[in-house]
């Protein structure tokens, strides 16, 4: 028995790293003029061992109305886009588990700016009852002419200019400082030299003559 625990054990452990890890990431709330743009909505589920119907709806508030327009809905297995002012041009990009429930818009327009709702509801089923939940995440979305500049890009292309500089800095340290050794050295070695040849051959002979016992 203890031996069936043991190989069982690391097996479960296996299937357990082997689920999708569901991360809550906000969307992006800038879209460029004429690009597409993918509106991100993620619901992580809270009990994955139990099976859920899952229904999404996506509205949209244009920013001169608070009036709401039902846009988008999948339910089923399938994804209907329920307003012609996008002309089609709503996409399903959710995941295979609902738990991200995204959309894409192709082509912006100036007219797609303003608040769009997920609102998504599970319905979990249980052995002698059923239970749901709704919730709905909010998007304000602003379209704009061109893109504009990743703050984090400049802040890397200064950092790498600023190690740049150190490095050359620190090198041509490092060459004054080899150069004002070798330097040093060749001057001894000269000292050295000189004071040798100041010598008188006599002291040089004397100190050169072997060692007789």
């Amino acid at each position: 028995m203890v031996t069936h625990l043991l190989t069982i054990t690391p097996l479960l452990y296996i299937v357990h790293l082997s689920h999708q890890v569901c991360v809550d990431v906000p969307s992006e709330t800038e879209a460029v003029l004429g690009k597409p743009m993918r509106l991100t909505c993620i619901d992580c589920l809270k009990r994955e061992e139990v099976k859920a119907i899952t229904h999404v709806d996506w509205y949209f508030m244009p920013n001169e109305s608070w009036s709401r327009t039902h846009i988008l809905k999948y339910a089923n297995d399938s994804c209907t886009e329920l307003d012609s002012a996008f002309n089609r041009r709503l996409l399903w990009n959710g995941s295979q588990d609902l738990q991200d429930l995204s959309i894409w818009i192709t082509n912006v327009t100036y007219s797609d700016s303003g608040i769009y709702q997920c609102i998504v509801k599970r319905e979990f089923q249980f052995s002698y009852f059923s239970h749901s939940i709704s919730n709905m995440k909010n998007i304000t979305l602003t379209v704009i002419e061109k893109a504009s500049g990743d703050p984090t890009t400049l802040y890397s292309e200064i950092m790498m200019y600023v190690l740049l500089v150190f490095l050359t800095f620190w090198l041509l340290v490092e060459m004054v400082y080899c150069y004002r050794k070798i330097s040093k050295s060749d001057e001894q070695a000269q000292d050295t030299a000189t004071n040798y040849l100041a010598v008188p051959s006599e002291q040089k002979d004397a100190t050169a003559a072997p060692v007789t016992e």
